[in-house]
């Protein structure tokens, strides 16, 4: 079955390098499949003479927005199966799921889309504001006064928290866990290992997420009072630091990986 894998090799991704992880995935993913790669940019073009496609480090869709509606409507259009599956309600939608999440009750940071609520927010000396449709910290400001467009930005109080963790899963199993003990050093990462409260935790939203198949990345930080809180529900593209684990860990990974898209495609 042959598969095309969308990347973006030389995306300057900070702190990560993209084309070290998809060398290394394509060259183990190629013992049960055949794979051609391209560049997202490329994608619609290129996948009709394939059976399905994987969507793996392609970077942030806003540097192509375009091209991505496109690829992403004529594979809903056609029926072509992707991997990530197209349904995913998290990152690989938008944004809007931190509000919905925060609506809901959710253990997530505090989210609104309008200068105009910020009553909603805890009152705190700075919050962050970003782009709703912006991605990897673009456009990420601190201020103690948020503006911006009604549901253009998103504003969230500003955590003062201990460090990041990142839970890795291939469609509900939990895989490994990183984090960075260092807030400042975002992708200096080191191996965790969670409690089981912090696996119900990340548990909670892919759940929620309800995508039957794919690889989910739940980014969370330890809050001043202890308790985690999501950061975001990555669904789409998740890089995971594979270069980090130990090869039985990496092992693990791929053969869930390649059971699970052997499920998926059929």
């Amino acid at each position: 079955m042959p598969l095309l894998y969308v990347t973006d090799l030389a995306y300057p991704a900070r702190g990560r390098r993209y084309c070290d992880e998809d060398i290394f995935l394509t060259s183990r993913l190629r013992r049960d499949f055949r794979l051609a790669l391209c560049h997202p940019a490329d994608a619609r073009a290129l996948m009709p003479a394939f059976d399905a496609v994987i969507v793996r480090n392609s970077g942030p869709v806003l540097h192509y927005q375009e091209e991505y509606d496109a690829f992403r409507a004529a594979a809903l259009a056609t029926g072509t199966r992707v991997y990530n599956p197209l349904t995913g309600r998290a990152d690989m939608a938008g944004k809007q799921y931190l509000l919905d999440l925060t609506a809901a009750g959710y253990p997530v940071i505090p989210t609104v889309d309008d200068p105009a609520r910020l009553a909603e927010l805890p009152s705190v000396p700075e919050y962050a504001v970003k782009p709703k449709q912006g991605a990897d910290s673009i456009g990420l400001t601190f201020t103690a006064t948020p503006e911006g467009p009604a549901g253009a930005v998103l504003i969230q109080p500003r955590v003062d928290f201990a460090y990041e963790v990142s839970f890795y899963f291939v469609d509900d199993a939990f895989q490994y866990a990183l984090y960075a003990p260092d807030p400042a050093r975002r992708w200096e990462l080191r191996p965790y290992d969670p409690a089981p409260a912090d696996l119900a935790f990340a548990r909670a939203f892919v759940e929620w997420n309800t995508l039957g198949h794919g690889i989910q990345r739940v980014d969370a930080c330890r809050a001043p009072s202890g308790e985690l809180l999501l950061v975001e529900l990555e669904d789409l593209n998740p890089y995971l630091s594979l270069h980090l684990l130990p090869p039985h860990v990496q092992d693990t990974f791929l053969t869930a990986l390649t059971t699970s898209l052997h499920a998926y495609l059929g």
